[in-house]
């Protein structure tokens, strides 16, 4: 059984179609990177998993429930993924603790000790179990994200999404969130990334997806995709990231 199984995606937001048709499955224990422009439908895609956007049309299945079936009990499903958004998104009110535990006690109905635990093993497992008494503010953007991670896994997730989770980062900060991610494949959790880090995409994917205009243009293992892509807009888009300083203006 597929961890996620996508087909015939569309979404729009009036008359602009975002999604046009996309066929796409995760594997349990895979990495599946999606890289591609601004405005190529990528967040869009990895909100439509969870129902964080409705689908205009198609079908989603996580772990054989298909989530898009109006009577799915989408909280349920929800409580066995894990995401990680551009931003922290963490209660600036509440100590780095309580944002780890305050789902747990509310969603999974977890006492206090229990939760507690939970909270630090996570925290220690991102390498900032000295904070677990401090306020986002008081923590850098880097430090902010590691903790976004630590309280998606105190949910016990059998799945995280992660919807480019460096890019609110100083260029200094995001070695430490990419080796958080290194240790969970290390793990073996199963991961959707949508993400502009192209080394780490070559290093950790199982497969990258390349999407662009709304529909994914070419897939394949890394060494495929990036190395040697079969596309034009592939190989047009890969020039622009990985050499931006050729980019000359009549390309512009």
């Amino acid at each position: 059984m597929s961890a996620i199984e996508i087909h015939g995606l569309r979404k729009s937001f009036g008359d602009l179609e975002v999604l046009r048709g996309i066929d796409l499955s995760v594997e349990p224990g895979e990495v599946l990177c999606v890289i591609g422009p601004s405005g190529s439908g990528k967040s869009t895609l990895l909100r439509c998993v969870n129902l964080l956007e409705q689908p205009s049309a198609g079908t989603i299945r996580v772990s054989g429930v298909e989530v898009t079936d109006p009577d799915c009990d989408i909280d349920a499903v929800r409580r066995r993924i894990g995401m990680v958004f551009q931003q922290f998104n963490l209660f600036g009110h509440l100590t780095v603790r309580e944002n780890l535990t305050i789902a747990q006690r509310r969603v999974l109905r977890r006492g206090r000790a229990e939760a507690d635990r939970v909270a630090a093993e996570n925290l220690d497992r991102v390498g900032l179990a000295d904070k677990a008494g401090a306020y986002p503010a008081q923590l850098s953007g880097g430090q902010q994200q590691r903790v976004a991670i630590a309280r998606s896994l105190s949910m016990n997730p059998e799945l995280m999404l992660f919807d480019e989770p460096t890019s609110a980062l100083d260029p200094e900060l995001v070695g430490e969130v990419l080796a958080v991610m290194r240790s969970l494949v290390a793990d073996g959790m199963t991961m959707l990334v949508v993400t502009h880090e192209m080394s780490f995409a070559r290093e950790v994917a199982s497969r990258v997806v390349f999407m662009d205009g709304g529909v994914v243009v070419e897939s394949g293992p890394p060494a495929d995709v990036l190395g040697s892509p079969r596309e034009e807009r592939t190989r047009e888009f890969l020039h622009r990231v990985l050499e931006p300083t050729r980019v000359s203006t009549a390309e512009l």
